[in-house]
């Protein structure tokens, strides 16, 4: 299925390529809880940014291999380069216009990161 997704006054608007049935992160790491992101991490491949990429800006923290992507206009982080999987990009769940038919949203330790990181490393097979 191919999934559209947006910011939330729409200057950034992309789509993703993921099936009926996910599995998602809801984090406890600093960012991830005060945010509230649900994380769908898809190969790069499945990700396309469709328009907004000048209203993007990027912010960085703790080791800066996440790139944490917000809208200029809202505020909303749609998406992000993840440091667990470089090499794909982490969709909230939360910004899709619609969701997958079954959603399965597992605990995912990020306040100890170090330890639990390659539990997702799977996620852009």
């Amino acid at each position: 299925m191919i999934y559209q997704g947006s910011c939330h006054c729409g200057a950034v608007q992309f789509e993703v390529d993921a099936p009926d049935e996910v599995e998602v992160e809801d984090c406890n790491c600093s960012i991830c809880r005060m945010t509230g992101f649900l994380h769908l991490i898809v190969p790069q491949r499945a990700f396309r940014l469709l328009s907004g990429a000048d209203h993007l800006t990027v912010y960085r923290f703790n080791t800066g291999v996440a790139e944490h992507k917000f809208c200029k206009i809202c505020g909303i982080k749609p998406f992000y380069v993840p440091r667990s999987n470089p090499d794909g990009m982490d969709v909230n769940l939360r910004c899709l216009k619609t969701q997958p038919a079954v959603v399965k949203i597992v605990g995912f330790d990020g306040k100890n990161w170090e330890q639990h990181a390659a539990d997702l490393a799977h996620k852009t097979l």
